[in-house]
């Protein structure tokens, strides 16, 4: 497994990561040892990049990934979970405050620090609040959050993300049918050294 910097930070992660939405139960019944069994078969196979949510299963996708941390403590990898959507309504006021919703992945992935926390599809407005930017700030100071990112729709958020510094990745969408990350995007977060998370889905 080939593996690459992760933004600016000392990670070396796999350019191959484990997408745990269908472990958590969102798309029908799941069987947790089969669950189980392909998240050991990946660290087997060198991945070791997690991207979760706290919606994921209500929560059910991070305590599997927290079960895994226990099975395996010799192992490092790292996990990257999502918080918004939990919001109802779904508006960008509430993206000023996600401290009850950051506890709460704390608590399932049994942890004190969240390794990368990602606001998930956020709406646009969230992109011109620099509160919400400046409240993740402080939760890194306070030792909540090592980094955070953002996991965007479109390319125009993704481009108004990147001019927070504290952004160290981006999350998006590519694949055979939606390509034009390619004409900008890639080439603006590889100058500011952010990390690019290509999503595969033919959603």
């Amino acid at each position: 497994m080939r593996s690459r910097q992760f933004s600016r930070t000392p990670w070396s992660v796999s350019e191959i990561g484990f997408g745990a939405w269908a472990i958590g139960g969102t798309w029908g019944d799941t069987d947790d040892s089969a669950a189980m069994a392909a998240l050991h078969h990946a660290l087997d196979r060198g991945v070791n990049f997690f991207d979760t949510a706290d919606v994921y299963g209500d929560g059910h996708s991070e305590r599997l990934l927290a079960r895994l941390k226990r099975e395996r403590p010799s192992d490092a990898f790292y996990i990257a979970t999502k918080a918004g959507r939990r919001l109802n309504p779904h508006v960008a006021e509430g993206y000023r405050d996600l401290r009850p919703f950051i506890e709460r992945s704390l608590k399932n992935l049994e942890t004190d620090t969240l390794d990368l926390l990602q606001l998930h599809c956020p709406p646009t407005a969230v992109y011109t609040m620099p509160e919400v930017f400046g409240a993740l700030d402080e939760l890194v100071r306070e030792g909540k959050l090592r980094h955070y990112g953002v996991s965007v729709e479109r390319i125009d958020e993704a481009m108004a993300a990147l001019k927070f510094p504290g952004v160290q990745s981006v999350q998006i969408i590519y694949n055979i049918f939606r390509q034009r990350p390619q004409d900008l995007l890639f080439q603006e977060t590889l100058r500011r050294k952010v990390a690019i998370g290509i999503e595969t889905s033919l959603r």
